[in-house]
């Protein structure tokens, strides 16, 4: 006689979230069809994914590029402007042991054009110190947050990294070819220190952005002027720092918005690589030119 208990279907076994086997998912991946977990379901068009699939469809996606090669996304933005939270980071940072060190800090890294013949580090440190005055810094941070927020989405993290790097360098490039006589002007023996080169570099990288966009410039032409006249009227504000920054900033702008599409990356290696040599060219120049300590 059969055992009617024998003839019973047995019972399924429930299904498991691959990822967390002690959880029992009976929600399924649109795509793949697997179990997933709550912690592992992300809501898509219809339905759910697994983290998995999500993650293989961002990674197989094709990249859109902005205009000027920065990486754009459904929002219209690059993402977070990671670089310019970092730059004023690291500006907060350097303020803050410029102070608890008595300007210790400060005499290390500041820039001056004696200095940065022996010690060429200098022509970047100094873009990260500022006065002990909190309107210095909370206006640069101010200013860099503003024109970083723009920039830094349409260009890309390394792209505007670099115009940031090296409009700092040409400010203090700046400095050092407007220093007059080294040995009769003062400014030879002037400590700079302050983002406002960079910053002006950013202002700079303003105009071809917006006209490569179609936009009007005529706010960023004010600004410019307001910024430029009050560093020829308002004592220890250094106008050749700004006018360097400004003119590098632009000049690698104009590289980065006129660049072909087929080759955004290489010209904004070329820039990168070609814009340091130059300020370190003109740089040299100006120190073998005067004789300064043997150059």
């Amino acid at each position: 006689m059969n055992d009617p208990a024998a003839e019973e279907p047995a019972e399924a076994a429930a299904p498991v979230c691959p990822r967390h086997p002690d959880r029992v998912a009976y929600v399924r991946c649109q795509r793949c069809g697997r179990p997933a977990c709550p912690e592992c379901q992300r809501p898509a068009a219809v339905g759910v994914q697994c983290v998995d699939c999500v993650r293989e469809s961002r990674r197989t996606a094709p990249r859109v590029r902005t205009m000027f090669g920065g990486a754009a996304t459904t929002s219209g933005a690059g993402g977070r402007p990671v670089v310019t939270f970092t730059i004023i980071g690291l500006c907060v940072a350097s303020w803050l042991l410029q102070l608890v060190t008595g300007g210790e800090w400060t005499h290390l890294l500041w820039f001056w054009p004696w200095g940065g013949a022996v010690e060429p580090y200098r022509f970047l440190t100094a873009s990260f110190l500022h006065s002990t005055s909190p309107l210095h810094i909370l206006f640069n941070m101010y200013a860099l947050w503003i024109t970083g927020q723009f920039l830094e989405p349409l260009l890309g993290r390394l792209r505007f990294t670099v115009l940031c790097l090296l409009s700092a360098i040409g400010g203090s490039v700046g400095v050092l070819l407007l220093a007059g006589d080294p040995f009769g002007s003062s400014a030879w023996v002037t400590r700079v220190v302050g983002a406002s080169g960079m910053v002006f570099g950013l202002f700079g990288a303003m105009l071809p952005v917006l006209r490569r966009l179609g936009r009007s410039l005529g706010q960023v032409l004010v600004l410019l002027a307001i910024n430029g006249a009050i560093g020829f009227f308002v004592p220890n504000i250094s106008w050749q720092a700004h006018l360097g920054g400004l003119v590098t900033g632009a000049l690698v702008a104009t590289a980065y918005a006129y660049a072909p599409k087929e080759r955004r990356a290489a010209v904004a290696w070329l820039v990168a690589v070609g814009g340091l040599a130059l300020l370190a060219g003109l740089a040299t120049w100006r120190y073998a030119s005067l004789g300064v300590l043997g150059i």
